[in-house]
C-alpha cells in the first residue's frame, strides 16, 4: 500500500488501460492523473506535479522513449516505468540506457506494477546513467514469452553496470548471444569482445592461454604471449563453459576476481585486470561444487548476477518468431527465400528440441536449402525431424552415429526427388558446397583460434585462398592471430 497522497502521472492512448492502472492504483492509495498525450504529461512534469511516471512507448504525439532523458534532465528525482508492447529485447535496453526506472512489457500484471511502484517510490536515488547512442535494433535476443521478458529486463538493467555475471542453460540456449548483448549495450562496448571455451583448451594449456605466459616460460614459448584477459582489455571476457575449467586455473582466475590482477605464466610483474567477466555453463555447478570439481568461493565470486536461459521446450510460444528469424538469416546468406505453412508451425511448436535454439536454426537451414518449394508443410518439417533421429514427443534420442557422406546423402534425398519429374536444377553444386563449406572454415578457424596459417594448413589450402573464402562467406575472423 502507498503512504498517502503520492500521485502517479499516467501517459497511454489506451483508455481501457488508463483506465485499468488508475482505478488499481486508486484503490492502493495513490492519486492518479492519466492522459493519452505525451505532451500533456510532459506539462505536467515541467509543472512539477506528479511523484512518479508511467509511460507507454508508443502515442500519438511522440515517443514515449524521448520523454525519458528530457524528464531526467528537468527532473532527476523523478522516476519513470516504461511501458511497452513492443516486447523485444531493443525496447528495454533502450529504456534501461534511456534512464527509465523499470521497463515493463505488455500484457502486464497488476501485482507486478504494483510491486514496481512501491519499489521506484521506496528506493533510493540513482547515480545518473549514461544514456548510450541509440544501437542499431537488430534483435541479438527473440522472443516474447514472459521467460524471454525477464531476461531482456534483466540484461537491461546490468548494460549499466559492470557486475560479473553467469549465464546457465542447455546447450544451443543461446548462452554467448546474451554474453555478446551484455557487452554490446554496455559500458565496455568500444572494447574488445573476447571469448574462450574452457573446453575445448588443453589443460596444460589454459593457464598461458588466459594469462598469457613470458618467453621460456615453458618448452615451446619461444616468444611471450599474450593471453586473453590483456586481449579483453578495456571490454569483457567470455569465459564459456566455465565448469570444465581445471582445479589449478580456478585457483588463478578466483585471485584475480579477488585481487584484480593477474602475473603472466613465468611472469613477476602483476598486471591489472581491466575486465568485465561474463561466465557461462550448462552444467550444474552446485553438483560440481559437492563432486569436489568446482571451488565453492569462485563460484560465489562468478554468480553475482545469475541468468539462466530456459530451453526451448519451455516458451514453445516463442518457436514461430525463431524460425522465421532463421528463414531470413538464411536467405541473408544466399538460400532461396521460405515460408512455413501454419500446420508446419504447428508441428515446430510441438516438439520437444533437445537441441534448443541451435537445432531449430539447423532445421531451417536444412529446409531452405533442400526443399524446392517456397512454403514449407508440416509433412517436409516432420520428416526432417525424423531424419535427425529426434522426432516425437517426449524429446527423442540424440543423432543417429553416421558418416558425413551419409548425412549428406540423406538430406539431399528428399529434394533431388521433389525435382526428379519437374524442371532442372542447376545450382545444386553450388548450394550444398555452401552449406558444408561455411561450419568447415568456421570450425577450423574456432580450433586454431583466429590463426589463418595453420588454418590453412590444417584445410590444405593456400593462405590467400582462405582469406578468400572467408570474405566471401563473411566469415568473424580474431585479429591479431595471423
Amino acid at each position: 500500500m502507498s503512504d498517502g497522497g503520492r500521485t502517479i502521472l499516467i501517459a497511454d492512448d489506451d483508455r481501457a488501460i488508463r483506465t485499468v492502472l488508475s482505478q488499481a492504483l486508486g484503490r492502493s492509495g495513490y492519486q492518479v492523473r492519466a492522459t493519452s498525450s505525451a505532451s500533456t504529461l510532459w506539462r505536467w512534469v515541467e509543472d512539477g506535479e506528479g511523484d512518479l511516471v508511467i509511460t507507454d512507448v508508443v502515442m500519438p504525439d511522440e515517443n514515449g522513449l524521448d520523454l525519458v532523458p528530457r524528464i531526467r534532465r528537468v527532473r532527476p528525482e523523478l522516476r519513470v516505468v516504461v511501458m511497452s508492447a513492443q516486447s523485444t529485447f531493443m525496447t528495454a535496453v533502450k529504456a534501461a540506457q534511456r534512464g527509465a526506472f523499470e521497463y515493463l512489457p505488455k500484457p502486464f500484471d497488476l501485482k507486478e506494477l504494483l510491486a514496481i511502484v512501491e519499489r521506484a517510490l521506496a528506493a533510493p536515488q540513482r547515480a545518473e546513467q549514461e544514456a548510450g547512442d541509440d544501437a542499431e535494433e537488430r534483435l541479438p535476443l527473440i522472443g516474447r514469452s514472459a521467460a524471454m521478458q525477464e531476461i531482456y529486463r534483466t540484461v537491461a538493467r546490468l548494460t549499466t553496470t559492470d557486475l560479473t555475471v553467469m549465464i546457465t542453460g542447455e546447450s544451443g540456449t543461446g548462452k554467448e548471444l546474451v554474453a555478446r548483448a551484455l557487452h554490446d549495450y554496455g559500458r565496455r562496448r568500444a572494447g574488445p569482445f573476447v571469448a574462450v571455451n574452457m573446453a575445448a583448451i588443453p589443460r596444460e594449456l589454459i593457464e598461458s592461454e588466459l594469462f598469457g605466459h613470458e618467453r621460456g616460460a615453458f618448452t615451446g614459448a619461444l616468444n611471450r604471449g599474450v593471453g586473453r584477459f590483456e586481449q579483453a582489455a578495456g571490454g569483457t571476457l567470455f569465459l564459456d563453459e566455465i565448469g570444465d575449467m581445471p582445479a589449478e586455473a580456478q585457483t588463478r582466475l578466483l585471485r584475480v576476481l579477488q585481487e584484480g590482477e593477474f602475473t603472466t605464466v613465468g611472469g613477476r610483474q602483476p598486471v591489472k585486470a581491466n575486465v568485465r567477466i561474463v561466465a557461462a555453463t550448462h552444467r550444474d555447478l552446485q553438483q560440481s561444487i559437492r563432486q569436489g570439481l568446482f571451488r565453492e568461493d569462485l563460484f560465489y565470486r562468478l554468480n553475482v548476477v545469475p541468468i539462466r536461459l530456459p530451453p526451448l521446450r519451455e516458451r514453445a510460444e516463442d518457436v514461430s518468431l525463431l524460425a522465421r528469424h532463421f528463414l531470413d538469416r538464411a536467405r541473408a546468406s544466399g538460400l532461396p527465400q521460405k515460408h512455413l505453412s501454419p500446420d508446419a508451425l504447428e508441428r515446430l511448436k510441438a516438439h520437444k528440441w533437445p537441441g534448443n535454439a541451435r537445432e531449430l536454426e539447423n532445421l531451417m537451414r536444412r529446409l531452405a536449402a533442400l526443399y524446392p518449394q517456397e512454403q514449407i508443410g508440416a509433412d517436409a518439417v516432420a520428416g526432417e525431424l525424423a531424419e535427425a533421429g529426434s522426432a516425437g514427443g517426449g524429446g527423442g534420442v540424440g543423432p543417429r552415429a553416421e558418416t558425413l557422406e551419409q548425412a549428406v546423402e540423406r538430406h539431399l534425398r528428399p529434394f533431388v526427388a521433389a525435382h526428379r519429374d519437374g524442371p532442372p536444377v542447376r545450382d545444386l553444386y553450388d548450394r550444398v558446397l555452401a552449406e558444408v563449406e561455411r561450419p568447415l572454415l568456421r570450425l577450423v578457424l574456432s580450433a586454431t583460434r583466429g590463426n589463418q596459417i595453420k588454418a590453412a594448413a590444417m584445410l590444405g589450402l593456400n593462405r590467400n585462398t582462405l582469406r578468400k573464402k572467408i570474405r566471401e562467406l563473411d566469415l568473424p575472423v580474431v585479429r591479431g592471430l595471423g
